[in-house]
Parts: C-alpha cells; sequence; structure tokens
C-alpha cells in the first residue's frame, strides 16, 4: 500500500474508533440523564429515539435526494462528504455545553439529533474510502480492520466515558456540568480532524452504479423482509445495551450502582469484537485445523483485552467464557453460511434473553451480557442477503436497509414503555420478539435457492 494512503488509513480507522466511542456512550447518557430530569423509562430512552431517528431522517433525505439528482456524495465528493459530517458531529457534541449549562432535556436531545446526523453522514462517505485505499484485493481486509476499530470503541466507551461522567466530572450539586467537558473534548477532536480531512489529498472516487427511479428493489422479498430484519437487529441490540446499567442494579439482579455496572457494559459491546474476528477467521481459506485455532485465538486475545479494561475480577468473569465457547459452537455449526449462521445465532440470543427475564443473580446478569457476541454477525449477515440478487437495484437496497437503523430509536422507547408498567426485567420480551423475527428471516433465507456469490460471502465479515 502507497505510505501516503497508509496515513490516511490511520486517521480513517481512528475515525471508526471515535463514532463508535460516541455511539455507545448514549448508554452511559441514559441512566445519567433519567436520574438528572428525574424521568421514566420511556422519557430516557428519547435518547436513543433522537440519535438513531436522525440515521431514518438523514438516509431517507439522502435516499429522495439521489433518486432526483443522482449520489449526493458523488457531486460534492467523498472527501467533502467527510468533512461535512466531521463538522455536524463537532457541532452536535459542542451543543452539550448549553444543554447542561441549561439543564434542558430537550437541548440534550437536539444535541444527540445533530450529532446523529453528522454520524449518518460519515457513514455514507467514510466506508468507501477505506476500499478504495490501496488494492481492491485487500479492500475486505481493511474494512475489516477499520471496523474492529470501532467495535474496541464500543468497548472502551463505557469504561472512560462511564469514568468521566460518573466519576471525574460528577459532582452532587452541579450533576448537569458531568458531561460539558467530556463533549467539549469529543467535539474538539471532530473539529480538528475535519480540518485534517479538508487539507489531506484523497484520491477521487466515483459511484458509477445506475441510479434507479421508484421502489422496484422492493419487489425482492429478501430486500423487503431484510429491511425488517436489520430494523429488529438494530433495535434489540440498542434497548438491550440501554437497559442493561437498570438491568444489572436491580436487586434481584446484582443490585450495583450505575458506576460499577457500566463496567460490564464492556463485555457486552466488546463480545461484538470477539464474534467479528471469529466470523472474520471463519471466512478465510485456511483449513479447518489453522482455522478454528486462529479463531481460538482472536478469541481470547479479545477477551483478554476487554478483561485489562474492566475492572472486574477473573472469578466473577468465568460464565462469560463459557458463552464464548458457546458461541464458537455456534460458528462451527453455521459452517459460514450467512442464513444458517443468522438463524443459529438469533435462536442463543432468544435463549439467553429468556434466561435472563426468569432467573436471577449473576446467572441472569451474564446471560443477557451473552448477547453481545451473537449479534456480532448479525448487521453484516441481514445484510448481505437483503442485496443477495438485486442486480441494478443495489444501491437503491443499501439505502433501505441503512434507513431501517430507525429500529435503533423505536425499538428501546417502546421496551421503555413496557418496562414502566411491568418492570425492566420483563419489559425483555421487546427484545425476544425481535430476535425471533430474525430467526425466521434466516431460516427463510436459508432455504432461498439461489447461489452466494463469492464477493457476498467476504461482506459476512464487515459489521456496520
Amino acid at each position: 500500500m502507497n505510505k501516503s494512503y497508509r496515513s490516511i488509513l490511520i486517521i480513517i480507522t481512528a475515525l471508526f474508533f471515535m463514532w463508535g466511542f460516541l455511539t455507545c456512550m448514549n448508554d452511559i447518557l441514559i441512566p445519567y440523564l433519567k436520574d438528572l430530569f428525574d424521568l421514566k423509562y420511556w422519557q430516557a430512552m428519547l435518547v436513543q429515539f433522537a440519535f438513531f431517528g436522525a440515521y431514518f431522517i438523514g438516509s431517507l433525505l439522502y435516499f429522495i435526494l439521489s433518486l432526483r439528482i443522482g449520489d449526493p456524495i458523488n457531486k460534492i465528493g467523498y472527501q467533502n462528504g467527510i468533512v461535512i459530517g466531521l463538522v455536524m458531529s463537532s457541532i452536535g457534541c459542542f451543543l452539550f455545553y448549553p444543554a447542561a449549562q441549561f439543564e434542558m432535556y430537550g437541548f440534550f436531545l437536539s444535541a444527540l439529533f445533530i450529532l446523529g446526523l453528522g454520524f449518518t453522514m460519515l457513514q455514507i462517505a467514510a466506508n468507501p474510502y477505506v476500499s478504495i485505499l490501496g488494492p481492491s484485493e485487500t479492500a475486505s481486509s481493511r474494512l475489516n480492520m477499520s471496523q474492529a476499530f470501532n467495535s474496541l470503541g464500543t468497548t472502551i466507551a463505557p469504561i472512560l466515558g462511564g469514568y468521566l461522567i460518573f466519576d471525574l466530572f460528577f459532582t452532587e450539586t452541579t450533576t448537569g456540568d458531568a458531561v460539558k467537558i467530556p463533549y467539549l473534548v469529543f467535539g474538539g477532536m471532530f473539529l480538528v480532524m475535519a480540518i485534517i480531512f479538508k487539507l489531506i489529498k484523497l484520491p477521487n472516487f466515483v459511484n458509477d452504479s445506475e441510479i434507479v427511479k421508484g421502489v422496484g428493489a422492493l419487489r425482492f422479498p429478501n430486500l423487503s423482509l431484510g429491511t425488517f430484519a436489520i430494523f429488529a437487529y438494530v433495535g434489540g441490540e440498542v434497548a438491550i445495551g440501554s437497559f442493561l446499567i437498570n438491568f444489572i442494579g436491580l436487586e434481584e439482579i446484582m443490585g450495583l450502582e450505575e458506576a460499577t455496572a457500566k463496567n460490564y457494559l464492556a463485555y457486552y459491546w466488546g463480545g461484538s469484537m470477539i464474534g467479528r474476528f471469529s466470523g472474520a477467521i471463519s471466512l478465510s481459506e485456511m483449513s479447518n485445523g489453522k482455522k478454528y485455532l486462529s479463531m481460538l485465538f482472536a478469541a481470547t486475545f479479545s477477551f483478554l483485552l476487554i478483561f485489562s479494561i474492566a475492572d472486574i475480577s477473573f472469578d466473577i468473569v468465568l460464565p462469560y467464557i463459557g458463552i464464548i465457547a458457546l458461541n464458537f459452537i455456534a460458528f462451527v455449526i453455521g459452517k459460514s453460511v450467512a442464513g444458517r449462521t443468522l438463524a443459529i445465532f438469533a435462536f442463543v440470543s432468544v435463549v439467553l434473553i429468556s434466561v435472563a427475564m426468569f432467573t436471577s443473580g449473576s446467572f441472569a446478569m451474564w446471560a443477557l451480557i451473552g448477547v453481545g457476541i451473537f449479534n456480532s454477525i448479525m448487521w453484516p449477515n441481514i445484510f448481505t442477503l437483503g442485496i443477495k440478487g438485486l442486480g441494478k437495484y443495489t444501491g437503491q437496497g443499501s439505502s433501505l436497509l441503512v434507513m431501517a437503523i430507525l429500529g435503533g430509536a423505536l425499538i428501546p422507547l417502546v421496551q421503555g414503555f413496557i418496562a414502566d408498567i411491568i418492570g425492566v426485567q420483563m419489559s425483555f420480551i421487546v427484545p425476544v420478539v425481535c430476535y425471533l423475527y430474525i430467526l425466521f428471516y434466516g431460516f427463510y433465507c436459508s432455504r432461498l435457492k439461489f447461489e452466494e456469490k463469492e464477493e457476498e460471502k467476504q461482506a459476512v465479515g464487515v459489521m456496520h
């Protein structure tokens, strides 16, 4: 790879890390803002509604524009698209200061909405750059590396972000101030990166795929059903992460304070990192012996990384090792077939959530945390299955699937309403329904009569 391209790739990889970090910070903000404004659960879930709702609004506007004038990014350039996304993200972070100063919940939600719009632009613009910064035959490898750092950001955020908000900057008298300095720093970092991306020279990239009018892509059942599957997946994953701190804080579970419970979030989100590394290796051309040995090494390394970050003793996290072993078995049974593996992972997720609902103590806690590692391959598998066979409608289908991220806005809100009525533990019936639908979709696609192309198969190792 060209040395200058390598430097650019490092900068973009740092960008992937940052938006993963900031996305997971929402799980810290939810209990913080719930206490600050004495909110009900459904009101606290407006945090995710505002943030992920921005993904839907931004993607919808982008989709409409693409039908009328062609791909907007093609017209302004991917480099300018990244700069715009970074500036918008910076503005969203800076708005946390006046929101905290005036202690207005609506102001916080507005800041999160703008931050979400910025991330939407980054999602649209940054991913293609990774694929063109070097030889095409190693594009998948570069994407996996950058996305792995995104997962690293979601793993570190609960620990570092929780420390900043619940410990370092938290005071009893001016609790609203706890988010001022952290988000000013985040905003400053995005602004600096925007300046860097404006000044550096990036290769030109033009997407010459056909622009089609109408929504003909929805004629394909694997896409229309897959859109709901993405909705269910993002909604279920975000809902569990949003409620995890409150769940661990229940007396019948662990009764832990927020400052301590936030450490366990690292295992939930870190599970995706473990599963994605394993998923990428499972797609390699290595012999089964070398493949399984490499998967074991990657899982061990990822676990030790999470263990070193989270301040939890080894004897407490032992059950998590059993969940990693279960994940390995699920990969072996799935045999890297997208539909089959998706169905197996969704089935295990349903079982784990059910255990969390109907048991107590650390057994229930680790069962719910364990869902994180089985979320790992769901986005790429659903996405790959959803766009398979679309031909000229592939670009349009991809836009529709990105719009389905709206699930992250609505599903936590629904669970919040139910939690206010029947309690937090039983409210996890909502994610159960989500994963049951994903189970159906995986089973349905596993029976479709078309061949999986090699390039589609490679996409299974790439996360959203």
